[in-house]
């Protein structure tokens, strides 16, 4: 990861592909102005990296967002994802279709399996190979993984994950993961870093917050990028996209980055990797 002084730093994806390590995520952003609205306060506030899935509903809007903005395509980074209903060879391809259709883009940046659905995401991984081979990504990788997810993928890949997007916040850090991830050298980032708010009031967060003189939310996304995580925090909110973004004129010692670790207990906001489909089964 570069030197975390620039909200343009991008990290080497292990196929030489530059992606942002801070951007906007947009799950539950809803389609038109307030999609347009957060899209254009980030651009406009140096973010680049723009994350979306078909789940979320908004692909449409986000491809009309970019069009209206008065920055090149080329410095944008524009991820999605594809759906567990979605999962199979032919059913991904289909899937990757409508997608780049809603989007309205020639490629997308970084292709994602949402959720690695049994007996089928390593189909989907063929065809994520399919489509990379094609230009049609720039990058592919996993979402919501675990480690066996990542050896099981490179046990039949021609081509490897370049990332994995996992939930990770001061609660759930999976170190182990993080660390396996970095020998394979396949890019970490973090989803939900800010636990849904649920962390924003703990107290030792709020006493590192005074030392720096942050907020808890920038506290933890600089975190983040200390440990070497990419991130991509979501808000509607023009100012919280603003403060989320100024985390670059500040650096948290060894110390209080181990403090912040002393905070994991395994919780998680979503589903368990293993465990997803009762979880959406209920939902």
């Amino acid at each position: 990861m570069d030197k975390l002084t620039d909200i343009n730093g991008r990290i080497k994806l292990n196929n030489g592909v530059e992606m942002p390590y801070f951007g906007l995520g947009v799950y539950k952003t809803n389609n038109g102005e307030e999609l347009n609205n957060a899209i254009h306060t980030a651009v406009e506030n140096g973010y680049r990296l723009i994350d979306t899935a078909s789940y979320y509903n908004n692909e449409d809007g986000v491809g009309k967002a970019i069009k209206s903005l008065d920055v090149d395509r080329s410095e944008l980074f524009i991820t999605t994802k594809v759906w567990i209903e979605d999962c199979g060879y032919d059913k991904t391809l289909k899937a990757f279709e409508k997608s780049l259709k809603n989007l309205d883009l020639d490629y997308i940046d970084l292709y994602l399996i949402h959720w690695p659905v049994p007996e089928l995401y390593l189909e989907s991984w063929k065809a994520f190979e399919e489509l990379y081979k094609n230009g049609l990504v720039k990058a592919i990788g996993i979402s919501n993984g675990l480690q066996h997810h990542i050896e099981e993928v490179k046990n039949i890949a021609e081509i490897p994950p370049m990332v994995l997007q996992n939930e990770f916040h001061p609660r759930l850090i999976q170190q182990d993961l993080v660390d396996f991830c970095k020998t394979e050298n396949i890019a970490y980032q973090a989803w939900s870093p800010l636990m849904r708010g649920r962390i924003l009031d703990n107290e030792l967060l709020l006493d590192i917050s005074k030392k720096y003189n942050k907020n808890p939310a920038q506290i933890i996304l600089r975190w983040d990028l200390q440990k070497g995580v990419a991130t991509i925090p979501k808000s509607v909110n023009s100012s919280r996209i603003i403060e989320n973004a100024n985390i670059f004129d500040f650096e948290l010692s060894d110390d209080d980055i181990k403090q912040i670790d002393s905070l994991d207990n395994d919780e998680r906001t979503g589903a368990h990797p293993d465990h997803f489909i009762e979880h959406f089964a209920k939902k």
